[in-house]
């Protein structure tokens, strides 16, 4: 019971990090640039029961870091009223890149603990230094899942906001498509490989390479390497 309320604590406590000041940061940056609809509703804030969802942020990725290795979630979406914004085609890549910035701020910081720590030291620290490779993995993962270019991801805002016209435009109208293409992405396509007997785990393509690339620049930054 003690070694399962350790590795539970070691991943959800860090998932939750992650993702509320993910959110928060979103509602952060809006409301300094002229949004105030995140901040009215109590969203820029550091207490997770403002962001949590209890499945999407807690439950989903500890199941899915015990037995695929592999972490995805989810938070309640922070409000943002794009056209309150001051500039809103490139106040939103601003409040699109708060999220997956915070996330790699919280990596290194995560990173930097972990090269602190002895776990020979006492039991805290294990399981300090277990939370933080943890927390350096799930917000690498969440970074770069997130910069994924199509919408409703934050890195899909951030094409719409950069893109001439002729390329945002239909972008944008995958929006309402988006949830439903990455679902299929993460579990119809790799079912349907394993009928076939082929790998069709089209995200572990697309985020693995850039996630241990980011996780090596994060080791050699803080001295890990």
């Amino acid at each position: 019971m003690e070694e399962w309320i350790f590795q539970v604590t070691a991943v959800a406590l860090p998932a939750i990090i992650a993702i509320t000041l993910h959110e928060a940061a979103h509602g952060f940056v809006a409301w300094r640039l002229g949004d105030d609809t995140a901040y009215r509703l109590g969203r820029v804030t550091f207490n997770p029961i403002r962001h949590i969802d209890p499945f999407g942020t807690v439950l989903l990725p500890a199941l899915m870091y015990f037995t695929t290795g592999f972490v995805f979630g989810w938070a309640k979406p922070v409000p943002v009223n794009f056209a309150r914004l001051d500039h809103p085609r490139r106040d939103m890549v601003w409040v699109a890149l708060a999220g997956p910035g915070t996330n790699f701020l919280l990596a290194v910081a995560s990173a930097v603990i972990w090269r602190l720590v002895n776990p020979e030291n006492s039991f805290i620290e294990l399981w300090i230094r277990s939370a933080a490779e943890v927390s350096v993995l799930v917000n690498v993962i969440l970074m770069v899942f997130n910069l994924i270019p199509l919408p409703p991801l934050d890195g899909g805002r951030v094409a719409v906001g950069i893109l001439p016209d002729v390329l945002a435009v239909p972008l944008a109208r995958l929006e309402r498509f988006g949830l439903l293409i990455l679902m299929a992405a993460f579990f119809l396509l790799p079912m349907l490989g394993r009928q076939i007997g082929m790998d069709l785990s089209v995200m572990h393509w697309v985020l693995g390479p850039p996630v241990d690339a980011v996780i090596d620049f994060i080791r050699i930054l803080t001295g890990n390497d």
